[in-house]
Order: structure tokens, then C-alpha cells, then sequence
């Protein structure tokens, strides 16, 4: 098992669901976070006044795969953040290992738990 963590921009958040949809992968957690990579954010310009707005609006997506479903969710999560453009910020893919998963309501354990 995996857990995977993608940090993309968020208008290509529903290219990356339809990507997830197509290989049946269906069960995501997604939060609104902050930050930058190798972009370093941007100059804003706010009522005649300039400053570095450093930290970028970015969409964390979170998944618990089995490991059958690691590579296909990789190339879906690649293929709906890259888009046709492939902007610097396009985004990250983290792949950790995932010890166990509990199902609360059935108290299954383990893949079947996913």
C-alpha cells in the first residue's frame, strides 16, 4: 500500500479528477494549501504598492492506493496537473509508504480496507 501526496495548481484540479476517474481510482481527500517551489512566487502589485506574494494558492490531493493502483494514479495525476501547457508549478507527486489503513465502520484492515 501507498499513500500518495500531489501538490498541483488548482485550475487543473478537474482535469486531475477525470484522469483519477478514468482508472477507476475514486476515494481522494483535497484541501486548498499554500506554498511555492522553484517558481519563488510572484510580485503582486496592491493599490499602487508592490511586494512578494511568495506563497502560491496550490490544491493538496491525498490517496491511499493499493500497489497495483501506484502507477496508473501516478500517470493520471500526471497527465490531468501537466494539462497541455506544463507551466513551471505544474506540480509534485510524493509517494510514501503506507504502514496500515483501518476501515472504522467495518474494522477491516490492511488493502481491503482502501
Amino acid at each position: 500500500m501507498k499513500y500518495v501526496i500531489a501538490m498541483i495548481r488548482p485550475e487543473r484540479l478537474d482535469a486531475v479528477k477525470r484522469e483519477l476517474q478514468k482508472i477507476e481510482v475514486s476515494r481522494l481527500t483535497v484541501s486548498s494549501v499554500s506554498g511555492y517551489g522553484a517558481q519563488k512566487g510572484y510580485l503582486e502589485i496592491y493599490r499602487a504598492m508592490e511586494y512578494d506574494a511568495n506563497l502560491l494558492e496550490k490544491i493538496k490531493i491525498e490517496i491511499a492506493v493499493n500497489d497495483e493502483f501506484l502507477e496508473p494514479t501516478i500517470e493520471a495525476i500526471k497527465t490531468g496537473a501537466k494539462g497541455s501547457d506544463g507551466y513551471v508549478g505544474s506540480g509534485k507527486i510524493f509517494v510514501l509508504p503506507l504502514e496500515n489503513v483501518i476501515r472504522i465502520r467495518t474494522n477491516e484492515t490492511g488493502p481491503e480496507a482502501i
